[in-house]
């Protein structure tokens, strides 16, 4: 089972939730895909035991054969290429290495190299595999290493929880796509909502099972009338409190303390009985 927890913003405390439902487990794999900022290993302390570098083809020139004729550039969707008369000039960070300019090189002036977006890091927590992914500062592209990311998932395994990155973009489908069930953690402002619902309707196109979690649960019942309106279970419900935060600061667990562990012990067999 592939157990996805996601939001629809980030600091929600999406990584809280995973983390500590990771922790209540027997057996699990831990998947941090919030490549941009992978803050799991604070709460999980893995010992990382090898790291690997994850990369794209980017196309390189031979201005020798090049004619200028323009065609990879016309081929270019994200305007990785601008040919000029004294050349083509490439703009990287565009590119997303599908590889399509030197299929259509009529010269064969097209040839690849290696662009390095981040890395891949493995290792071993308490309870399992720990695989997260760091995006290089300033790459805009997190899909590639997700995807990386994903590949190595123990299919054999059971059960997998996965950490998405926030928000509805590409990298939070790449995350959450092929998962069993969906846990989406909001909270009660304005922003949360509207959030959601963008996470929600994502989720309903996937045909994706979710539950939701609110933190901050004694802000308002808004969140609570949403979903009662569209018809998704409410599973847990964290208080605003001082108590909360200075654990998250300090990096540790909320399950530590026997109050927090049967809620999520109650959060888990919820999740079960719904997939």
């Amino acid at each position: 089972m592939i157990l996805s927890v996601a939001s629809g913003k980030g600091g929600t405390g999406k990584t809280t939730v995973a983390t500590n439902l990771a922790a209540l487990l027997k057996e699990a794999q831990f998947i941090d895909c919030d490549v941009e900022g992978p803050n799991a290993h604070i709460f999980l302390k893995p010992s990382i035991t090898s790291s690997s570098e994850v990369s794209i083809k980017i196309p390189e020139i031979i201005e020798e054969r090049c004619t200028h004729c323009g065609r990879c550039a016309d081929f270019c969707s994200f305007n990785a290429l601008a040919v000029t008369k004294n050349g083509v000039m490439l703009f990287e960070e565009l590119c997303r290495g599908c590889g399509g300019c030197s299929l259509v090189c009529p010269e064969g002036a097209v040839e690849e190299r290696n662009r390095v977006l981040g890395v891949v890091e493995e290792g071993i927590f308490e309870r399992g595999r720990f695989l997260h992914g760091k995006l290089t500062p300033g790459e805009p592209f997190a899909s590639p290493i997700i995807r990386e990311l994903k590949r190595r998932i123990d299919r054999n395994a059971d059960p997998v929880i996965i950490d998405s990155p926030p928000g509805v973009a590409c990298p939070m489908i790449n995350s959450v796509s092929e998962s069993d069930f969906v846990l989406l953690v909001t909270e009660p402002t304005p922003f949360g909502l509207f959030d959601l619902s963008l996470a929600v309707s994502v989720l309903r196109e996937l045909e994706i099972p979710m539950g939701v979690v609110i933190n901050k649960a004694d802000e308002g019942r808004v969140i609570e009338d949403f979903c009662k309106k569209e018809g998704i279970p409410v599973l847990l419900k964290i208080p605003f409190s001082r108590d909360i935060a200075e654990l998250y600061s300090r990096g540790e667990l909320l399950v530590k303390e026997e109050r927090w562990k049967e809620r999520f012990e109650a959060l888990l067999k919820s999740i079960w009985s719904l997939v």
